[in-house]
């Protein structure tokens, strides 16, 4: 067996330190890292434990907004009266995600991080997959690929990323707080992701050694009127066949604004934003509506399996807008 190294960090610059002198993997909840090891799909040297950082508070911000710590569990983030209040969509997509053991371990950051993937990846006796082993070709292409990218995937990865929360964080315009070698930047959630591209084995932006911090919304007024839709198999621990996160601005019977993500389509959470510009400062009526769902997938590409999934995401965006304008009074 091989041995592993392990560090408790003290505080974010100490484990910083420890990461970039052994190049370690930063742990938290491990409800991702320890499933990929079990499988000697990630085999680390060496762990850093930043479970016990001060980085768990969800505080609100001047303006209106939340900054949440990338150590707040995903059952303390899905429960939080504030997030409940402001910003419906996120606690509703985490409390949608896993079951409630996974939640009350999973961190923020962690999901974040956790690895986009399918079940070729996930099991080593298929030979072929590029996020493992980049460069030995993608064995879903033309295996079994029903669950699998309709949208910007690439030759090399046609995986989706798993994540509930990530999706409800891109329509949410969040912003991802790290901290690394080189200081604090932040990046906004829909550029966190990669589309798999040449690189599949590159999931997220993220540089080596560096730590997410936390996760800030920035004040929506509107993410009140917000739902998450998850479309699955089973009703409880399962990956989404197709996701929908929607806040809707409404004026009377039109759209002032609107956000809308896809979940389960792509290689990240997937910002519609072709289906947003259609909506703007229109009338509601159910034949808009329908030219937003389409709008929504333009540009999809099935695979022998998963062509279902097109008219699926369709239908699932104009559902979830119907169930927030008519929460709200609206008319379709």
């Amino acid at each position: 067996m091989q041995s592993i190294s392990y560090d408790r960090a003290r505080d974010v610059n100490h484990a910083i330190e420890l990461a970039r002198q052994h190049g370690a993997k930063f742990i938290g909840g491990g409800t991702n890292l320890l499933d990929l090891y079990k499988s000697g799909i990630e085999q680390p040297l060496r762990l850093v434990d930043v479970s016990r950082l001060a980085l768990s508070a969800i505080e609100e911000l001047p303006d209106g907004g939340l900054r949440i710590g990338a150590m707040a569990t995903n059952t303390a983030v899905g429960t939080d009266p504030l997030v409940r209040q402001r910003y419906r969509v996120l606690s509703e997509a985490l409390l949608n995600g896993a079951t409630t053991q996974l939640r009350n371990m999973a961190t923020v950051g962690g999901n974040l991080l956790q690895r986009t993937r399918c079940h070729y990846f996930n099991d080593p006796a298929f030979a072929h997959c590029n996020k493992r082993d980049p460069g030995s070709g993608c064995d879903a292409i033309d295996g079994h690929n029903r669950m699998h990218a309709i949208l910007g995937a690439s030759e090399h990865c046609i995986a989706t990323h798993p994540s509930d929360m990530a999706v409800a964080l891109a329509a949410l315009d969040a912003l991802v707080h790290l901290q690394g070698p080189d200081g604090e930047r932040q990046v906004p959630l829909v550029d966190f992701h990669r589309l798999p591209e040449d690189h599949p084995e590159q999931d997220t932006v993220i540089k080596p050694g560096e730590l997410i911090t936390a996760v800030e919304l920035p004040a929506m007024p509107f993410a009140r009127n917000s739902h998450y839709l998850k479309v699955r198999d089973r009703a409880s621990y399962a990956f989404a066949l197709v996701s929908v996160a929607v806040a809707v601005d409404l004026d009377g019977g039109a759209v002032r604004d609107v956000r809308i993500a896809l979940g389960g389509v792509a290689h990240k959470p997937w910002r519609a934003l072709g289906a947003e510009a259609l909506l703007r400062s229109q009338a509601i009526t159910p034949e808009l509506l329908a030219r937003a769902g389409e709008a929504a997938v333009h540009g999809a590409q099935p695979r022998k399996d998963n062509a279902f999934k097109i008219e699926l995401a369709q239908r699932a965006v104009v559902r979830a807008l119907q169930t927030v304008i008519r929460k709200n009074g609206g008319q379709v």
